[in-house]
């Protein structure tokens, strides 16, 4: 078994979940998502799932339904691809801000707007937040709580090609994802959906994760403040790094605007 931090991922069970985030100065590993039998379709049934037509290419993930019910997004042949757009998602801890970079990636973005303007993300947890060296995050966007639940569709990634090496890496291999950097977690390849993370402090990934925006200063205060509380013990781990935080995070509303 590996040693080193597991990233942001999505366990591939009934559903493209993201993926674990996990950080010690080592490599990150993908998570292992809980395992889950696939449906087998109805005789006459058409096994093709639905897809949009235009360029993000959003496909539903019938053995992965949703965790609350959504429409698949809007995909119109000219994605918005400028400009940025203002995100506020209200939690019992404070606010956080967010600003989403159209320009970086469009289909994240307009999936992003599509599951808010749904209340998608409303009353929902921030399941999960790792403490390790280097790697630092709440991971939000799975209204089940589990770790397991997404929207009932993916679509591919829209990797960084400009994040520096990270200075506690040697191999070069990993980049430095910068506190206050939101990204999408994922299990995999092209398995976008509805979870996202938030970078309370400089972390070490590879670049396998979708950055769509950052978090505004009062955001990351909010995050110092998650982070403080710190990770809550289970009998098995009485001093975590990686787990539910001790202080429970939950997202009342997530608006467009401040």
């Amino acid at each position: 078994m590996s040693s080193e931090p597991r990233p942001p991922a999505v366990p591939p069970s009934r559903r493209p979940v993201l993926s674990r985030l996990a950080g010690v100065a080592l490599v990150s590993a993908a998570l292992v998502a809980a395992g889950g039998t696939a449906a087998v379709a109805a005789p006459g049934a058409d096994p093709s799932p639905k897809t949009t037509k235009g360029p993000c290419v959003y496909t539903e993930t019938p053995d992965e339904p949703a965790a609350r019910p959504v429409p698949l997004p809007p995909d119109p042949r000219r994605t918005p691809d400028r400009g940025t757009v203002r995100i506020t998602l209200r939690t019992n801890q404070g606010p956080i801000g967010l600003t989403l970079d159209r320009e970086q990636a469009p289909c994240t973005v307009q999936s992003f707007l599509h599951l808010a303007r749904h209340r998608f993300y409303d009353r929902t947890p921030c399941h999960r937040l790792t403490a390790y060296p280097t790697l630092k995050v709440l991971q939000c966007g799975d209204p089940s709580g589990t770790g397991e639940g997404g929207p009932g569709y993916r679509y591919a990634d829209e990797l960084p090609t400009d994040l520096p090496p990270a200075p506690t890496d040697p191999t070069g291999v990993r980049r430095l994802y910068a506190r206050g950097t939101l990204a999408m977690a994922n299990a995999g390849p092209d398995t976008n959906g509805s979870q996202f993370f938030l970078v309370q402090s400089d972390s070490a990934l590879r670049p396998n994760y979708t950055v769509f925006g950052t978090v505004d200063e009062a955001g990351l205060a909010t995050l110092d403040r998650i982070a403080a509380g710190g990770i809550a013990a289970t009998p098995e781990d009485p001093a975590p790094v990686d787990g539910a935080p001790a202080l429970p995070v939950e997202i009342f509303r997530a608006t467009r605007g401040r």
